[in-house]
C-alpha cells in the first residue's frame, strides 16, 4: 500500500475532543468517554463496603473463572464488531464444538485430535459466516443468526442428540480445572486471549485495518484495504474463540450437550456492548470489553450473594444493556 493510501484511512485511535491538533481535554470528556472505567470501580466499591464475602479470595477467583470462557469469546467478537459486523453464531459454535471434540475424542482416544477437532470446526464455522456476509452480502446478523440454526442442527446430528462424555476424564479435565498460580486453567488462557487480542487490534497493520474497515468500507476500499479479507478475518477470529470456550466448558463440566441455546452469545454481545464498543463499527477496544464483561460479573455476582429476586435481576440487567446502546447512540450523534 503506498503512504498516500496510508493516509487515506481514518484513524483508529481518532479522539473527539481534538481540536487545531491538540486534544481537549473536560472533566465532561473524561466521565463520558471512560464511562466503563467509573462504573466498575463505582460497583466493586459499593459492593466491597457493603457485601460480605464478596472481597474473599475464593469468591473472586469464582468470578474470574466464570467470566474466562466470556472474555475468550467476547475478545474475538469484539474485533468482528469494530469492522462492522455480528456474530450470532458464537453461540452455536459454543455448543457444537465440544460435541465434535468430545466425538473424536471417543473415536480415537487423543486429546490432541479431539482439540483440534473442535477449534478446526470453529473454523471451518467462522470461514463460513465470512463468506456469506462478504461474497452473498447478506447483513452479518441475519446471515449469522441463520447459519446458527446450521450449527446447532449439525450438534443433534454429531451426538446423535445425547449427551457426550470423555473418556480420558483426567487428561479432558485438566484443560480447564487445572490450578495454575491460584487460578485456573481456564482464567489464564483467558489472559492469554486476552492479550493477544489486544494486541491484534491495537499494535498490528491488520487492527488498522479492521478500524478502517468498520469506519467506513468504502474508504478502507478506496486506500487499498482489502475489506473482504478483512472481515473474513475477524469472523474466523470469533468462531475459533467460541470453539475454544465451548470445548473449556466441556472440560469444566466434564460434559457437552446439543441444545438451541443463545443465551451465551447474549453474555458476549452484552459484554461488548456495556464496555462502550460501538455497535455501528469503527469505535471499541479489547480493554472496554474486559471492563464490560467484569461490570456484568460484579453486578451478578453481588446479586447472588445479596440473594436477589432471579426475575429482578433479568429487568435491571436488559436496563443496563439499553443504558449502554443509548449512551453509544448519544455520543456518536454528538461527536458527529
Amino acid at each position: 500500500m503506498t503512504e498516500l493510501a496510508r493516509a487515506d484511512l481514518p484513524d483508529s485511535h481518532h479522539d473527539p475532543h481534538r481540536e487545531d491538533g491538540r486534544r481537549r481535554i473536560t472533566l465532561f470528556s473524561l466521565l463520558t468517554d471512560y464511562a466503563i472505567i467509573w462504573m466498575v470501580l463505582a460497583l466493586f466499591i459499593l459492593l466491597a463496603l457493603t457485601t460480605p464475602n464478596f472481597l474473599s479470595q475464593a469468591n473472586l477467583r469464582n468470578i474470574l473463572d466464570q467470566q474466562s470462557l466470556v472474555l475468550i469469546a467476547a475478545a474475538a467478537a469484539t474485533i468482528t464488531m469494530i469492522s462492522g459486523g455480528y456474530d450470532i453464531s458464537q453461540g452455536a459454535v459454543y455448543v457444537v464444538a465440544p460435541l465434535v471434540a468430545l466425538g473424536v475424542e471417543v473415536q480415537t482416544g487423543s486429546l490432541i485430535l479431539a482439540l483440534l477437532a473442535g477449534l478446526g470446526f470453529g473454523l471451518v464455522a467462522g470461514a463460513l459466516n465470512g463468506g456469506v456476509v462478504t461474497v452473498g452480502k447478506i447483513n452479518s446478523f441475519i446471515a449469522t443468526l441463520a447459519t446458527s440454526f446450521v450449527i446447532f442442527g449439525i450438534g443433534f446430528i454429531v451426538s446423535d442428540r445425547s449427551i457426550l462424555r470423555p473418556l480420558d476424564r483426567d487428561a479432558f479435565g485438566a484443560l480447564a480445572r487445572t490450578d495454575i498460580f491460584g487460578i485456573t486453567s481456564a482464567t489464564v488462557v483467558a489472559i492469554v486471549v486476552v492479550v493477544a487480542a489486544w494486541v491484534l487490534l491495537s499494535r498490528t497493520r491488520f487492527g488498522r485495518y479492521v478500524y478502517a474497515v468498520g469506519g467506513n468500507p468504502d474508504a478502507a476500499r478506496l486506500a487499498g484495504v482489502r475489506v473482504r479479507w478483512v472481515i473474513v478475518t475477524a469472523f474466523v477470529l470469533s468462531g475459533l474463540a467460541a470453539a475454544l470456550a465451548g470445548v473449556l466448558r466441556a472440560s469444566r463440566t466434564m460434559s457437552s450437550t446439543p441444545s438451541d441455546d443463545f443465551g451465551f452469545v447474549f453474555d458476549v454481545i452484552a459484554a461488548i456492548v456495556v464496555g462502550g464498543t460501538s455497535i455501528a463499527g469503527g469505535e471499541g477496544s479489547i480493554w472496554r470489553t474486559v471492563l464490560g464483561a467484569f461490570f456484568i460479573a460484579f453486578m451478578i455476582n453481588g446479586f447472588n450473594l445479596n440473594q436477589v429476586d432471579p426475575i429482578f435481576q433479568r429487568i435491571i440487567q436488559g436496563s443496563v444493556i439499553l443504558l449502554a446502546v443509548a449512551l453509544d447512540s448519544w455520543s456518536r450523534s454528538r461527536r458527529a
